[in-house]
């Protein structure tokens, strides 16, 4: 996503109005009285805060982890009436950008404390979107000496310069250069993001190869690589292994365009072998000039090539090409807000849309920004799956979102058996190419076993009842084999209103090779509201008492049971470490 969205905190009830109202302007995450973990870990990932709060709060909260002013994150304190708003940390990071926007909001004052800021309205250490610092370092010494009434002398173009108050002058002392080209030692320089890399490679070519390919054009045509603004390529290589490494390479987005756009461009090095390939003359240099000037034609190593264009202000990249599509698969766990992950709510938030059985989006409602939602009832899998693939196949960012995990009786398994489909289940040629990301989500076996011990502390499987896929006879042997392999089973889909009859056949396979004593543990709708798990022997276990909310495991031979101190049941399969003691 664009722009990693504030969080807001507060330590007082007057204080938490104010905040409601910021957060809810923002649509960001309010925390109230947060612990000191909780702030230092935002603050570590980089989030924007806003404190309602004394600033001698956040200063003890964060002043263990403060070492590297360019990239710390933002941090604004705000009077809890109001009034007054302090850019406390990297204010020429965010911090007085997000204070403006706040003092528009609330008509409040902003209080500034650094001199640069009191008569620029940016330092030289805060260029403009679109503008790189080569060194930051050279940037302190001369606002130094702009502060102390030196003039600039700039070469290159920066109307921002100006705008921000600073004093041009052809006999300046301070030198400001603005260029693509790599920047002397002793100069401060900002690289614009105008440099488009237009890239095409064989196919399986190696990274190393286009990488170095590259870096060895833009060294021999002096220019910066932190002028490059993205790697530009033909659709059909959204996929390709050493285009993307080398986007990542240079820590910048790949963008993809179509044969026929790319056949529309004028380029001095057409190829007949390529446009019999792919569609179109050219790759790179038709990629590279969409930026606007072709400066650098087609290179080449043994298989890949590259050519590089310039545009004449820093590109707007999100209007610039197409994203190579993403899709997540997330496991959002059972329910529970602290259950999931870290890697799960990342994917959630970094979405553009949602893709899912609608109880699953309910369940994330509190995640919820500018996300579109793709609402589908139960069943429909497939269309949900082909819906996500083709979303992404525009270059979106799409979560795919399965309850639990996406791996266990949910989607991805049909993710990459529609990728790899063909004839009339095929999909769409770009959505072959979209990258996948699997996000682990804590499964509702797991949950159940943690709930009421350890149920799954030794080998165990899982086996769906539903037979809407998978013949009845199949899953009976299935039973069979897991109730003879002495396997704790953990039963998905166990009975439905009109699916009865396996559970009850369950039991019976299961008894003839299990104590009837044996543990069984029926939980349903883990981690919601209407929670309920108990324990109860094997022969007292009534498939009646199942519905599809519902997860149920048998226990093996060894799984015991027993009622602790406290009145809580708890379950657990010992490993065989009382045999090792007595054997030691």
């Amino acid at each position: 996503m664009e722009q990693i969205e504030p969080v807001i905190i507060c330590y007082s009830a007057k204080g938490k109005v104010l905040a409601g109202k910021i957060a809810r302007k923002f649509d960001a995450q309010l925390l109230c009285s947060p612990s000191k973990q909780m702030v230092q870990q935002a603050f570590s990932e980089g989030t924007p805060i806003i404190g309602i709060c004394a600033t001698g709060i956040l200063i003890r909260i964060l002043a263990p982890l403060l070492n590297d002013k360019f990239n710390e994150a933002p941090v604004i304190v705000i009077s809890s009436d109001g009034e007054n708003i302090v850019p406390l940390l990297g204010a020429h990071h965010g911090a007085n950008e997000l204070a403006q926007e706040l003092a528009d909001i609330l008509l409040a004052k902003i209080i500034k404390t650094s001199a640069s800021d009191r008569r620029f309205t940016r330092s030289l250490d805060e260029p403009p979107r679109g503008y790189v610092l080569a060194d930051a370092n050279l940037a302190k010494n001369a606002m130094k000496k702009v502060l102390a009434g030196e003039k600039v002398l700039l070469n290159g173009e920066a109307d921002w310069l100006s705008e921000a108050g600073y004093e041009l002058n052809v006999q300046g002392e301070v030198e400001i250069t603005i260029s693509e080209e790599i920047a002397n030692k002793n100069t401060l320089t900002y690289h614009p993001k105008t440099l488009i890399i237009g890239v095409g490679a064989e196919r399986n070519a190696p990274t190393n190869e286009l990488i170095g390919l590259v870096e060895n054009t833009l060294k021999t045509h002096n220019l910066s690589p932190l002028s490059i603004a993205a790697i530009a390529s033909i659709d059909v290589k959204a996929d390709e292994k050493a285009i993307n490494e080398l986007a990542t390479h240079f820590n910048v987005p790949l963008r993809l365009f179509t044969a026929d756009s790319l056949a529309r461009e004028q380029v001095p090095n057409p190829s007949k072998i390529v446009k019999a390939e792919v569609g179109t003359s050219s790759v790179a240099e038709a990629s590279a000039i969409k930026a606007g000037e072709l400066i650098v034609e087609k290179q080449k190593s043994k298989r890949t090539t590259c050519a590089i264009g310039k545009a004449a202000l820093p590109i707007d990249i999100e209007n610039f090409g197409v994203a190579r599509g993403i899709l997540h698969i997330v496991g959002i766990g059972p329910g529970e807000h602290e259950q999931r992950t870290i890697s799960a709510i990342g994917a959630l938030k970094n979405s553009s849309d949602w893709v899912a059985y609608g109880f699953y989006l309910d369940l994330i409602a509190d995640l919820k920004r500018a996300q579109t939602e793709h609402r589908f009832p139960l069943g429909d899998e497939e269309k949900r799956v082909r819906h996500a693939l083709e979303l992404a196949a525009k270059g979106k960012e799409v979560a795919l979102i399965c309850s639990g995990d996406g791996q266990i009786y949910a989607m991805a398994s049909l993710v990459f058996e529609l990728l790899d489909a063909s004839g009339k289940r095929a999909i769409s040629k770009n959505a072959k190419r979209v990258e996948i990301i699997s996000h682990a989500g804590i499964s509702a076996l797991q949950m159940a076993s943690n709930r009421v011990g350890a149920i799954l502390g030794h080998d165990f499987c899982a086996i769906s009842l539903s037979d809407l896929l998978t013949p009845k006879k199949n899953i009976i042997e299935r039973l069979e084999g897991a109730a003879k392999a002495d396997f704790v089973t953990a039963f998905y889909n166990p009975r439905s209103k009109t699916r009865t009859d396996l559970l009850d056949r369950a039991k019976e396979i299961f008894l003839e090779h299990r104590p009837p004593t044996t543990p069984v543990i029926i939980a349903r709708s883990l981690g919601r509201k209407d929670e309920a798990i108990k324990i109860v022997e094997l022969k007292d276990f009534n498939p009646c008492e199942v519905d599809m909310m519902s997860i149920v495991l048998f226990g093996s031979t060894n799984s015991k049971s027993f009622m602790r101190g406290d009145g809580r049941a708890v379950a657990y399969t010992p490993r065989g470490y009382a045999g090792k003691v007595e054997t030691e």
